[in-house]
């Protein structure tokens, strides 16, 4: 029983930990900023650029990137104050301030080198306040005063330690341990009160309430001090702050009052001493513990943690409710009937009152999926995967249990009909007698009916996620259907949807937004409405209307809604800013839905948020170049002036650009749009990435530009930088005069030696044309030669002609004279007669005449020139005789020419023939003429 009681008791806690709807807190963990778990004060520059006296140094922050400085001794620092354009800092042994550089960077300069001798050891320096020009450095022993103007220093000692100095209106004052309360005049401590209450009670903080101080205690909340006398003001969290430890505090612009404890989280009172919030971890903020607090310019509040940073946007129009319990679960559809808010999720149906900050109440019988929650007739009916809910009085009624339900639609031709489309088809309800119950299941349809929409009385289009869109008609008492039709086109598509808005049914799905035309009963694209999805990346199909006209849907980086002027009948696309990573709704499953005229909720896994979409203002969206960096192929970055144009080297050609819009907002967020004049002329497509880098960049003369945007407000400035890429050297004007001259030098050279060349050409071509000449020449006493060896050849011809005719001549004469000798011989035979045989004698003579043969040789020579002379040589055993027959055979004469000639028979003739081969040592292969014409 006791853990029963226990079990209802944190159940309990669990619920009152719900109930509160709270401002949007952004949540910074040291994983984040890279940086010290403790923060120990805050502070914002003209800039709106946010520091932090960190554990580990300086934390600055722009809205888009965190940079830390470490302290300049590393040690803790504690303190932090913005004064003009310095930011003062104090930590162990050593405080100064920070100045900003030109390329954007801080840098440190110390005050406290002047006072070194002054300062206690190991003396800290916890807080820092401004008064005029005077800057007040406090540790927890003394204080020291720095004269910006005369740059010189006082001091304030007490006898006791301080526990805090504060700036009241124009009022210095502190609280040592056991002497009091003091105020600082001239430069001196004076004691206002040492009443037992400042030596009982730590001031955490003092504020101006009317004409009095109003005090906050650690423990025992705050009190009015007036006239030397203590009042108590009683607020709703005294009981509370009494055991939570007040550790800081911070006074709002609006007089209310932020106060951050030890265990307890943070406070925020009102100026009647009502309390407005009190968030702790397990309702928000990332730690129970608030070391420091502040308020920016835009009213955001700054939360220094124990453990990390958090902001919480106050004057946000958005308001979320968180669950981290997982007992309220995905809410599906929400709705406000009755003055009662109904939520539907994945856990089933809670409600709670619509204003305050009361529990969420679990209505009995609803446990499971709640898909919609729809309101008609004064009667709330809830769609649930059981079937349908009818909801009165807190409690849920059955009224149909044959399929889980997905929504309703009425019956454009009779009110008391009520269609809602289930898990297998499209059935109905009818309202008999006052009450409504379940009539029948449509026959003929029997797909799942998550989205559909009336086109006529009769006429249902249907979405199926997963085939496509089905139109049917239904006889007048929708009990069957009379026409099935699916449609081609559009296709299926992911988390598509119909909804009927301004009197036409509108389909989204990833290939865009479609209309349905009655006539022609085609849907057919819309190109105003899905440019939206061209222009952001598409999500969801999810598409939902409300009362008051508009026509909502979710895209990645918007939640976007159509609607109609109030002077015209234009349609006008609106945008909040909110992207689908921060809104954490159920993808297909969003859900936004009126709660009043401007409020809507909207559904999350994790809660809800609500927006109030009149309030939704975006002004003062300013924007900053927060620094400019480049660098080298693979170098180190380089940070740049970022107050006057650049010049780079062309080989530090990379340079990249950060900006921001030190905004604070955790679901409005900046985008930024950009171009480079010179390089591209026309503006990027819109992103919320704060940074740009252009890589390789060539030489010449260029102009960033950059803009923002939030939601659809331009920011009112944008910012510019000018810079050029140098030429590289060899590209520079005076390496082109060089060039220039070594061309001129070169042209020069090269003209020298081509006249060189040209005068070389010209001597070889004189000296090639005499040799030519020469050649001729030759070739001109070769032809001579050859003509005269023609001739030669000629004369040698006709001597053989005549060698040939004279040895004819010979021939015959000797044949003759051997015929004549023959018949002389014959007629001596038969008639002896002496002067024949002397004719004889002579005719043997005649034939044998040395005279004729020496007249032969002499004739053969000429032609033949040497051949004698050749063979005698090569053959010295050779005769005269054998000399002839070598000649009678080098004229290549038979044996029968050669017999007359030698005056012997042709016998003889192949005997001298075979003698002569012998001398001549002739192989019998080797023939006589042939070697002898080789000779």
């Amino acid at each position: 029983m006791l853990n029963w009681i226990l079990k209802c008791y944190i159940f309990s806690i669990a619920f009152i930990g719900l109930s509160q709807e709270l401002p949007p807190i952004i949540k910074y963990p040291p994983s984040t900023y890279k940086a010290g778990n403790q923060n120990w004060m805050i502070a914002q520059n003209k800039q709106n650029i946010m520091y932090f006296a960190n554990n580990d140094g300086l934390l600055e922050y722009n809205g888009s990137e965190w940079l830390l400085y470490p302290s300049p001794n590393e040690s803790i620092l504690r303190s932090v104050k913005v004064i003009d354009e310095r930011i003062y800092t104090g930590c162990y042994m050593e405080f100064g301030y920070w100045e900003r550089k030109p390329n954007g960077l801080l840098e440190y300069n110390s005050l406290s080198e002047k006072v070194k001798s002054k300062i206690l050891d190991d003396e800290q320096f916890w807080n820092i306040l401004q008064f005029d020009h005077w800057v007040i450095f406090q540790s927890l022993n003394q204080i020291f005063i720095y004269d910006t103007k005369s740059k010189t220093f006082k001091f304030i000692k007490p006898e006791s330690g301080i526990f805090k100095a504060y700036s009241v209106a124009k009022s210095i004052y502190f609280q040592t341990v056991n002497d009091g309360f003091y105020e600082i005049e001239n430069g001196a401590s004076k004691l206002i009160s040492k009443d037992s209450f400042f030596i009982n009670n730590k001031i955490v903080s003092i504020y101006k309430r009317n004409n009095s101080l109003l005090l906050l205690t650690q423990y025992d909340g705050f009190y009015e001090f007036k006239e030397n006398k203590l009042f108590k003001w009683i607020t709703d969290s005294d009981a509370e702050l009494s055991n939570s430890s007040v550790y800081c505090a911070q006074k709002f612009s609006d007089d209310s009052y932020l106060i951050g404890t030890v265990s307890n989280g943070i406070f925020i009172i009102n100026s009647e001493g009502k309390t407005i919030y009190h968030i702790t971890q397990n309702k928000g903020i990332s730690n129970n513990t608030a070391l420091s607090l502040f308020e920016d310019v835009d009213k955001n509040v700054w939360l220094g943690l124990d453990n990390g940073i958090n902001c919480i946007n106050l004057t946000s129009p958005i308001r979320s409710f968180y669950d981290d319990t997982g007992i309220l679960g995905t809410v599906y559809a929400s709705i406000i009937h009755n003055d009662k808010l109904y939520v539907g999720t994945n856990q089933g149906l809670f409600y709670k009152n619509k204003d305050g900050n009361n529990t969420f109440k679990f209505i009995s019988g609803t446990k499971g999926q709640v898909w919609s929650l729809f309101l008609y007739d004064n009667n709330l009916f809830c769609g649930h995967d059981s079937g349908t809910f009818l909801i009165e009085n807190q409690s849920a009624k059955s009224i149909f249990s044959g399929s889980g339900t997905w929504k309703f639609e009425p019956s454009p031709s009779n009110k008391n009909l009520l269609l809602q489309g289930n898990y297998y088809g499209i059935s109905v309800l009818e309202k008999i007698n006052n009450t409504w119950q379940f009539k029948n299941k449509i026959k003929g349809f029997d797909y799942s009916s998550k989205y559909f929409e009336f086109s006529n009385p009769d006429e249902i289009i249907i979405s199926h996620e997963y085939k496509g869109i089905f139109r049917i008609k239904t006889d007048p008492s929708y009990s069957k259907v009379t026409l099935f039709e699916a449609h081609e086109n559009p296709k299926k598509g992911k988390n598509a949807s119909i909804a009927n808005f301004n009197k036409t049914i509108y389909y989204a799905s990833k290939d865009g937004i479609f209309a349905f035309n009655n006539k022609s009963k085609k849907f057919e694209k819309s190109a105003k409405l899905s440019s939206v999805f061209e222009k952001d990346e598409y999500l969801s199909g999810k598409l939902m209307t409300d009362k008051s006209n508009r026509l909502w849907f979710f895209s990645k980086n918007y939640i976007n809604y159509f609607s109609y002027g109030k002077l015209s009948t234009t349609l006008k696309h609106n945008v909040i800013p909110i992207p689908s990573s921060l809104t954490n709704s159920m993808l297909g499953y969003e859900n936004i839905s009126q709660l009043s005229e401007s409020l809507y909720l909207v559904g999350t896994t994790d809660g809800y948020y609500t927006i109030n979409i009149d309030d939704l203002l975006f002004n003062n969206n300013h924007l900053y170049i927060t620094n400019i960096t480049t660098n080298k192929h693979n170098e180190s970055l380089t940070f740049e002036s970022i107050s006057e144009s650049g010049s780079f080297d062309s080989n530090n050609n990379n340079i990249t650009f950060s900006f921001t819009v030190p905004k604070y907002n955790k679901y409005i967020l900046a985008e930024f749009q950009y171009k480079l004049e010179g390089f591209q002329n026309e503006w990027s497509e819109w992103s919320s990435k704060p940074t740009v880098n252009f890589k390789n960049l060539r030489p010449g003369k260029y102009t960033f530009v950059v803009r923002s945007k939030i939601g659809n407000s331009i920011s009112e400035n944008s910012e510019k930088y000018s810079f050029t890429i140098l030429k590289p050297w060899y590209l520079t004007n005076l390496a082109l005069i060089i060039y220039i001259l070594l061309l001129i030098v070169l042209a020069y050279f090269i003209n020298l030696t081509y006249q060189n060349h040209y005068f070389k050409q010209q001597e070889k071509l004189i000296e090639e044309n005499n040799r030519l000449l020469e050649i001729k020449e030759l070739e001109t006493e070769q032809e001579l030669m050859r003509i005269k060896n023609q001739q030669l050849e000629q004369d040698f011809e006709s001597k053989n002609r005549e060698l040939a005719a004279s040895t004819m001549n010979l021939i015959k004469k000797n044949e003759l004279l051997s015929m004549i000798k023959e018949d002389l011989k014959n007629t001596t035979e038969t008639l002896p007669n002496k002067s024949i045989k002397s004719l004889i004698t002579n005719i043997n003579k005649n034939i044998n005449e040395e005279d004729s043969w020496n007249v032969f040789v002499d004739a053969f020579n000429n032609a033949d020139k040497d051949f004698l002379k050749k063979i005698k040589i090569a053959h010295q055993s050779l005769t005269p005789n054998d000399l002839r027959l070598c000649a009678f055979l080098r004229l290549n004469l038979s044996s029968k020419e050669i017999a007359p000639l030698l005056n012997i028979s042709v016998r003889s003739v192949e005997i001298k023939r075979y003698r002569l081969r012998k001398k001549m040592d002739l192989s019998h292969e080797q023939g006589l003429v042939e070697y002898i014409l080789s000779i």
